[in-house]
Order: C-alpha cells, then structure tokens, then sequence
C-alpha cells in the first residue's frame, strides 16, 4: 500500500483528569499550511513522544513533526494509571507472572524507565511526576494471596526482590482494611502521566522539535519521493512517517482484525479536605495493583501531582469500533463506587469528582506492531495495556529502525511474531465481553 486513510478518529469518554487537576495547558500549535519535515511522528503520547526524542538523540540535525489528533496529555497518555512497571506484568496470566523470557523484559522495562528518567532531568520535568517509589499487589481473599504468593517465587527464580505485607501493614499504608496482604517491588515509577507527558513535549518543543494539537491526520500517501501526511488544515512532505497511535493503527487499515480493542475505566474523587484525609488516613502517596489482572488498581496522590485525590480503575469492555459507549461508562461508573465505598467505608458515599475511559490495544498473542510497515513508513503501536514502559520502548524502537540504527530494544521487537487473526465479529466481540465480566466477577473483592 501507498495510500492510508483514516477511517476512525480518537473518541474520547470522560474528561482527562490526570491533565485536568493540573490546570490550563498552553495554548496549542495547530498545523496550518504546508510544512517539510525530515520525519513526521503520528501521535503525541508515550510511544510518539519518546519516539520524536530518540530521533533527536540520533539524527541531532534532523527536522521532527509530532502531530496530535487531539491536546497533549488528554488522551490514552494522560488516562493511565500512571505505573511505570519494571517487572513482568501479563494482564492475561492469573498473576502476572510472563510466558516467555521474562528476565529479558525487565531489562527493557528497566531501559525505558532509565530514558524517561534521563529526559526528566534534561528538561527538568517536576520530579513529583517521576516518583520513583515502587508499588504494591494487594490481595483481599484468600486466592489473591496465593496469587501474589506465586508471583513472589516466581520473582525470586529471576533473582528479583520483594516484601510481603500484612494486614496492619497495607492499612498503615492505604487506610483501608480491606487488604488481607500486599507484595511491595520497588523498581516501579509512579507517574502524574499527564505531568510527565506535558512536560516531556515541553523540553522537546524547546530542543526544536515541533508539536502541532488538534491535527489529526486524515490521510498520508506516497507521492514521488516523499509521503505527504495530510491534516485538516495542513500537509507536511517527509521522507519518514512513524505511527505512535497504539489501536489506532488498524484505523489506517494496518492489521486489520489483529488489534482488540480494549476499554478500562476511572475515576477520581474530588481533592479531600483535612477533615476527609484524617478519616481516611494512610500515606500521602501510593499505589496498588490488584493480585488478580481483572481485579482493581487504587492509587492516591499529593498535592504535588495534582491534589490530594484517590483514583480507582477497574471494569474492561471490548469495542472494535474503538470508542467506548455512555452505557460503558456508567456501568464503570456505579462499580467504581462500589469499589471505593468497600474499601473506605470511613469516605463511603463520597461521590467522585472525573470518571473516564481509556483506550487500550492488545493482541492476542501479547506482541506488539512495531518495526518497518513499508519502505518510509514505521509502527510503534500495540502496547499490550502497558503503555508508559511498553508505549516508551516501541516508540524507542520505531525510531531506530527508522534512522538504521540496532539496539536491544529494536531487535526484540524485530524477533517478535506477528498478532494473531482474531476470531470474526460478532463472535469476538460477544465472547470477549462474556469472558471479560466473568474474570471481574471472580476478581470482585480484588
């Protein structure tokens, strides 16, 4: 193919919140007119931002075109949860516990955590969005424990180090006493995503490249020598395109009926007041994954990242039209309340303040897209629900390839297979969903 035309634009539920707590954003730069660039990066997240970076780091002369659909940081980037994980983190396993080689995947989580860490001190990004503090599993019923019990051996087999916590312990933590245990890592960063993201295109706009919002790109082809990107309102010529858009690659008709396209969900109370965070107690900041995958993530966070907040995330929903619907978000909506009632009752019936949900792409095999798609034309996509470490090292990655240059990095993701066909719609979209609220179910007090 020479010509790809989007047929599905980003469709957003919910407001951004991470981005939102922050405040007003700079105004943006929209592509108007014509432009030449020496690589134009679809897409402004974790992948298309790390991606335009390590261009930088390789070709310093090069020009660099980022082109966001929508505002810096309100999309998937500023939706996450913010776990910048080291360790293996399978969604699809019981425990997280990886198939393949997992000693050689936290190693590269490890890079992509060391190259975030590097461009927050270059461009001097508020380190309270870089919190280097590690995280916990926590486990409510007696299958949960077993399940952070497997992932502990199985964490000592890769001669990597972790604690388990009691009950007192996880309260002193969270103030809750739902927990019955918690497994402490270390090695993961605690991001404010829409903090780190915004202040990564910052330092990048200041080093001179150049990032246009609100520019959706409509089509790009091959005309003669070079690719013509077209947008709304304007057309870059480049000799390179890189598509950092995770699921929305198969928009432009790549990989088609290989991509699931996955929803998660959110939400975030108002900021507490003193009185609220006396009742509630714990620690300022903290964050805990759920010993089941299909479990719950809770988090809270400081002043410093944004105000004092506790966010949840659970309930999935499959949408091969990529946009969740209002009924999605609803359903996640009553749930997540639910959730947090049954995990502070001393806040119970605190109504949240932002509920949201996030664009996730997986394939069924857990590879990524990532590498040439035709001469001139790279992939960083599919990020397996892992975007910050997983979205950092495909976006690494693509810009190898498209500069010649090799690197751990770029050569795991040259190894890997290609996604699996999925099984034809209705059945996966109908299957996938039954299987989806069957593993909540199990999961529920998790």
């Amino acid at each position: 193919m020479s010509s790809y035309t989007a047929r599905t634009l980003p469709v957003h539920r919910g407001p951004a919140a991470w981005s939102i707590i922050l405040g007003d954003p700079p105004p943006p730069q929209q592509l108007d007119g014509e432009l030449t660039a020496d690589f134009v990066v679809v897409g402004a997240g974790f992948a298309g931002l790390s991606a335009a970076r390590r261009l930088a780091q390789l070709q310093p002369g090069a020009t660099v075109a980022v082109l966001e659909a929508g505002r810096v940081a309100e999309g998937a980037a500023g939706r996450n949860s913010g776990f910048m994980i080291d360790l293996p983190h399978d969604l699809s396993s019981s425990d997280y516990a990886g198939a393949g080689n997992d000693a050689a995947m936290i190693a590269l989580n490890r890079q992509a955590i060391a190259f975030a860490r590097s461009a927050v001190e270059q461009y001097q990004i508020d380190p309270n969005f870089f919190d280097p503090v590690g995280k916990v599993n926590g486990a409510a019923s007696a299958a949960g424990h077993t399940h952070n019990q497997s992932y502990a051996r199985h964490l000592a087999t890769l001669g990597e180090t972790s604690e388990m916590l009691d009950p007192q312990q996880m309260h002193d933590l969270t103030g809750s006493r739902h927990y019955r245990s918690g497994l402490y890592t270390s090695g993961t960063v605690m991001l404010q995503p829409a903090g780190y993201i915004r202040g990564l295109a910052s330092g990048l706009a200041s080093s001179g490249v150049r990032i246009f919002e609100n520019s959706a790109v409509t089509t790009f082809e091959k005309q003669g020598s070079a690719w013509q990107v077209e947008t709304a309102r304007g057309r870059v010529s480049t000799g390179t395109v890189i598509l950092t858009v995770n699921g929305h690659l198969e928009s432009f008709g790549i990989k088609r009926d290989r991509l699931m396209q996955l929803f998660l969900f959110a939400a975030m109370t108002p900021e507490l007041d003193t009185d609220a965070m006396a009742r509630l107690g714990g620690k300022p900041r903290w964050g805990v994954t759920p010993s089941d995958p299909m479990g719950t993530t809770m988090r809270r966070i400081d002043t410093g990242q944004g105000g004092n907040r506790v966010i949840t995330r659970t309930c999935a929903a499959l949408r091969p039209g990529m946009a969740a619907t209002q009924r999605d978000l609803a359903r996640a909506a009553r749930v997540m309340q639910r959730k947090f009632d049954q995990r502070f009752s001393q806040l119970a019936g605190l109504q949240m303040e932002h509920h949201w949900a996030g664009h996730l792409c997986l394939s069924l095999n857990g590879v990524s897209v990532t590498g040439e798609v035709e001469p001139g034309v790279y992939s960083g996509c599919v990020q397996n629900g892992l975007g910050t470490a997983r979205g950092t090292l495909t976006g690494i990655a693509a810009a190898e390839r498209a500069c010649g240059h090799s690197s751990d990095i770029a050569r795991h993701f040259d190894a890997e297979d290609q996604p699996k066909r999925l099984p034809p719609r209705p059945f996966r979209e109908i299957g996938a969903n039954a299987v989806l609220r069957w593993k909540e179910w199990c999961a529920r007090d998790e």
